[in-house]
């Protein structure tokens, strides 16, 4: 795997472009201190009618990472979206778990042979029902709720992903729990995004 991956806390940030959703991701040191410059440039198109989210490089786009691509144009049931090589080698799926997900949200991540890796779901149950609450606010989306997950591997949570409340969208995804890495760490930033891009909070 691409070096630039090695690590086990990132900053997943959005960047505010007219066009897009534009996101770049920075591996993280002790606490936030970010442990060298951005590894990857994302890029979501806005209206899209299946979406394709690519992870590049840098942000002039010459290099492409890997990519987000949707199996069909509607989520009946479950969404489910292949995380690729370029070339579309697969490094794994991640799938949006719709019944479980009716109170608290539910992501099931499978590895490049199809066997389930881990489980993202949203960490506090209250919080959650308190989401889905204020969508029937007028401007609910600017109360401050919080929007965290766990990923749970073997029953036992190996990693957290936590948004920060600023204007942009921000996460800090932390992995330090993977010791042996056997979560794709890519399959990690992909869901971080996922978690923000791909479904209705």
């Amino acid at each position: 795997m691409d070096e630039r991956f090695n690590h086990d806390r990132f900053l997943v940030d959005q960047l505010v472009r007219p066009i897009v959703n534009l996101y770049r991701v920075t591996p993280l040191a002790a606490g936030e201190t970010p442990a060298g410059g951005p590894i990857a440039y994302v890029r979501q198109k806005k209206m899209a009618i299946k979406e394709d989210i690519r992870f590049f490089a840098d942000e002039q786009e010459a290099q492409e990472l890997f990519r987000i691509k949707a199996r069909s144009m509607f989520d009946i049931g479950g969404a489910r979206y292949d995380v690729t090589e370029p070339d579309g080698a697969p490094i794994g799926v991640l799938e949006h778990s719709f019944r479980k997900s009716l109170l608290r949200s539910t992501w099931n991540i499978t590895d490049s042979g199809g066997g389930e890796v881990a489980i993202a779901q949203e960490r506090s149950l209250p919080m959650a029902i308190a989401r889905r609450v204020v969508d029937f606010v007028p401007y609910g989306e600017w109360i401050p709720i919080p929007y965290n997950f766990d990923i749970v591997m073997d029953e036992k949570v190996i990693g957290h992903l936590n948004r920060k409340f600023q204007i942009r969208d921000t996460y800090v995804l932390d992995l330090a729990g993977d010791h042996e890495r056997s979560l794709d760490r890519r399959l990690g930033i992909a869901l971080a995004i996922g978690l923000d891009a791909l479904q209705n909070r």
